[in-house]
């Protein structure tokens, strides 16, 4: 089975409590299967939604990684 291993990077402005904050972050991701081919073609620093869940790294790890099911790309919305 084809895996891509990955790193995907967030940026978007929140409202909590009134007032707004910036949200940064990274998460580890990977896409396993037929979605791998099409994704590992997306161009690097693009913008895209991605469709998927969260599980644990491995069985007794307690890190997370986000496993692409499905993703578009997006028009930037840059803050």
């Amino acid at each position: 089975m084809p895996i891509v291993n990955a790193v995907l990077q967030h940026r978007s402005q929140q409202v909590e409590a009134g007032i707004a904050r910036l949200t940064e972050f990274e998460v580890s991701a990977i896409a396993a299967g037929e979605i791998s081919s099409r994704f590992s073609q997306a161009p690097l620093g693009g913008a895209y939604q991605f469709t998927g869940f969260l599980n644990k790294k491995s069985r007794n790890s307690k890190s997370l990684v986000f496993h692409i099911i499905d993703f578009s790309a997006v028009r930037d919305s840059s803050i």
